[in-house]
């Protein structure tokens, strides 16, 4: 699994020592741990000029190289994430020490954020006469930018959406 990280150092450092597997042996007591394979790091290393992007340089440090190995779109979603779910904080509820309890609530933060919430940057603006309504702009979700729905979900649909057998994890 790459990491994607900015340029520090540290993380050059910590992944290997973090990321590892343990080593079966077969003896009594803990198995030592080794590096886990595949694990690579990308730093997306951010040159600007005052206030200015000026560009991105990429650094392979360990790994292979990745198509895209810019942070922005994680980014923009963990400060929402870690606003909304205290299980991400650093004091997490006894009932997010659960992983399918935790999963289930990261699950729900990201729906909410891609599928109920319209974000500004997404509008679009109406033609004169869609505006017979007020509006000068249609409200768009992630979702719906993309094309995946054409609605803005309530709670209430999601929750009384059908589900099939197929898509069951």
């Amino acid at each position: 699994m790459p990491w994607v990280s900015d340029g520090r150092a540290v993380y050059a450092e910590t992944i290997p020592l973090v990321d590892r597997d343990p080593e079966r042996t077969g003896r009594r007591g803990r198995p030592p741990l080794r590096p886990a394979p595949g694990v690579g790091l990308v730093q997306a290393v951010k040159q600007r000029q005052g206030r200015r992007l000026v560009r991105v340089e990429v650094r392979v440090i360990r790994g292979e190289p990745l198509a895209c190995p810019h942070t922005g779109h994680v980014e923009r979603l963990n400060g929402p994430l870690r606003d909304r779910l205290a299980c991400l904080t650093r004091q997490p509820h006894a009932c997010a020490k659960i992983s399918a309890t935790g999963d289930a609530a990261v699950t729900l933060a990201v729906f909410e954020h891609n599928g109920r919430r319209p974000h500004p940057a997404l509008r679009r603006r109406l033609p004169a006469l869609g505006r017979a309504t007020g509006r000068r702009y249609q409200r768009r979700t992630p979702a719906r930018a993309l094309g995946l729905t054409e609605q803005v979900w309530t709670w209430e649909a999601l929750l009384r959406h059908p589900v099939s057998p197929q898509s069951r994890g």
